[in-house]
């Protein structure tokens, strides 16, 4: 019996592992297409979250921001912050993104614990490099950003209609509030 508990055990940890795992794989939605002719420097600075889907990792965060610049090896530094609204407190998380084939194609792998790197791609961008779709490697993540607090109606339609059309759940997304609290 104590071998059957160990079998079990042993089983569900690599069960576990594995599902983790593949939420976290490198790749794109079906159907979705990183952006191409990507300008990385172009990319870099600050970003506000406009919407989001409700993450763990994300839960309870208001005034949510991305600030990225380059590191001497060419990836990315990824530093994520928010505000915490029921603990009352600033959240902050520092990582790593690369590119997942070339500069030149919006297809990232970021990590924020090593070695377990996940999906991040452009698939949508504005020419000015201001508003911006970005997904993970399926339907279940999904980021609206901008480099403002708000973001033109005609982006939001346009973004929410692209996420619609390729089997996202936009009427499930948490609109980012960044209202600055007192």
């Amino acid at each position: 019996m104590k071998n059957l508990s160990k079998i079990a055990l042993g089983l569900g940890a690599t069960i576990g592992a594995l599902f983790l795992l593949n939420s976290c794989a490198a790749g794109l939605p079906k159907g979705a297409t990183a952006v191409q002719n990507f300008k990385a420097d172009k990319y870099l600075g600050k970003w506000y979250e406009i919407a989001r889907f409700d993450y763990i990792f994300e839960k309870n965060l208001d005034q949510v921001t991305a600030t990225y610049s380059k590191k001497e090896n060419g990836n990315l530094k990824v530093e994520n912050r928010g505000y915490d609204y029921k603990k009352d407190k600033w959240k902050e998380s520092v990582g790593e993104a690369k590119f997942a084939k070339n500069p030149n194609i919006a297809e990232l792998k970021v990590s924020f614990f090593k070695p377990i790197w996940a999906s991040y791609n452009v698939i949508d961008i504005d020419e000015n490099y201001k508003y911006a779709l970005v997904v993970g490697n399926n339907t279940n993540y999904l980021w609206i950003l901008s480099r403002e607090k708000t973001i033109p109606d005609s982006y939001k339609e346009r973004f929410l209609a692209k996420a619609k059309s390729l089997g996202f759940k936009t009427e499930n997304l948490i609109w980012v509030n960044h209202t600055e609290k007192n």
